[in-house]
This record gives structure tokens, sequence and C-alpha cells, in this order.
């Protein structure tokens, strides 16, 4: 499939220090999807990311705080869909979960957070699930491959997740190296990687990831205090835009 070429814009807020929902200064991003509708990406913190769509909220890894950033999700709209790639406690809340979730909230999440929580929807690497008309969800891997890190991510237990959001392919790779599998994961406008070992990837592994997938525009992310200035220029030739958020 040819790869779509999107409109895309972004507007900028910087935070610093404690940020809580109403300042209002998380870093967004607003693309354009095929059919000229309006995604907008927050950078909350870490792992965790609020896209709006089309007066609909998708919240990934929701996490309440973490190291000096406190996020107030009970001032966040409800949730329609929440996503939990594994059970750490950088990207599995449950107080953020309860905090975000109204009536009719799905949460799409693997088996072991499923057994934590008591409930959600469970899928395994390699499922696909039509969710709405305008939101698709496919599971897909993300594991450890280097030796000693192997226990951080067990191969077969943690998602990482693509989302097809009214025709725009958003790959949320979760916490994984640069695994075979991303060779299958094809027409990406929008990907999240994560940098820093030994729990994800360095940078060289990083570079290969995004070489490999491909996408239009990059967010390095849970990078902790891992420098990734210099990706930009490692990938200008590739034809992949790296933005870089402030997700700590």
């Amino acid at each position: 499939m040819k790869k779509i070429l999107l409109p895309i814009i972004f507007g900028l807020l910087t935070s610093c220090g404690q940020t809580k929902a109403s300042d209002n200064t998380y870093e967004t991003d607003t693309f354009l999807t095929p059919n000229g509708k309006t995604i907008r990406i927050h950078a909350l913190t870490h792992a965790s990311i609020r896209i709006e769509f089309d007066g609909k909220e998708i919240e990934i890894d929701p996490v309440s705080k973490y190291n000096n950033q406190v996020i107030d999700y009970a001032s966040f709209p409800k949730a329609d869909f929440i996503f939990v790639t594994h059970e750490h406690f950088d990207h599995l809340d449950s107080n953020a979960i309860a905090a975000l979730s109204k009536s009719g909230t799905q949460l799409i999440t693997n088996r072991r957070c499923a057994d934590i929580l008591g409930y959600g929807t469970v899928m395994s690497n390699g499922d696909r699930m039509v969710l709405t008309d305008w939101l698709t969800v496919e599971a897909v891997p993300a594991y450890n491959t280097t030796e000693g890190h192997l226990q951080f991510h067990p191969r077969g237990r943690d998602n990482g997740f693509v989302l097809t959001i009214d025709g725009m392919r958003i790959y949320i790779a979760g916490d994984t190296e640069d695994i075979p599998e991303m060779a299958g994961i094809k027409d990406i406008d929008i990907a999240f990687l994560p940098c820093n070992q030994p729990y994800t990837m360095t940078q060289e592994q990083c570079i290969r990831a995004a070489r490999t997938i491909s996408p239009k525009v990059l967010f390095p992310y849970h990078y902790g205090k891992t420098d990734v200035s210099g990706l930009p220029a490692q990938l200008k030739n590739d034809g992949v835009e790296v933005r870089i958020r402030h997700y700590e």
C-alpha cells in the first residue's frame, strides 16, 4: 500500500516542573486524517499519551504521577477508549483508569493487566479488533532481546498497539527493543518508539526501528534521561520527521 502524504500542523506548549491538566501546558501536535478530520495528540508524561478525535477521547497508558510530574486525570474529559500495554507501574495505574472511566469506556489491554484489574478486553500479540467505524486496533509484539534484559519484558506477554483512526495509522510501540516483527508493521503515519536502556531501545536500536517501520512522523518517548536530541539529524535522510516532546 502506498503511504498517504498527510498535511501536518502542530501547536507547541511548553511545560516545566509539576504539571496538571488544568494548566493546559501539555505539548500538542495536530494532524489531519485522510478524510480531513483533526487528531490532536498530547504528550503527557513518559509513556502516557492522550489522543482527541472528533469529540472522542483515547488514553494510552495513563499514569497519574511519574517522577516530578502529576496529572489530574479527574479534570480530563472521560475516555471512550483506554489502552494499556503492560503491567509496569509507569504504564498501569488503576487510579488513573478509574478517574478516566465512564459508563461505556472500553479498556483494551493484555491478559496480565486484565487479571490485575479484574476487567478489560484482552488482546494478545497478533489480534485485531474493529472497535468502531473509525477505530481499529492491532496488538503487536513488544519484548526485550538483549541478554540480561529479557526479564523486563518477556516475549509474548506485552503489547504494542497500532491504532487506525479514520484512516491514519498510529503505532504505539510500548516497551520493546527493535524486534524482527517490526518488519511487518506497515503504512505507519505516526510512530511512538521508546528509547532508554536497559528497559527498551538504545539510540541505535531506535534508529534501526524507525528505518524499518518508516513512519512519516516519529515521536521518541519513554526516554527517561536518555539524550534523544541527535535522532532528527540521524533520520533526516530517511524521510522520517522526528519530533521530540518533553514526556518527563
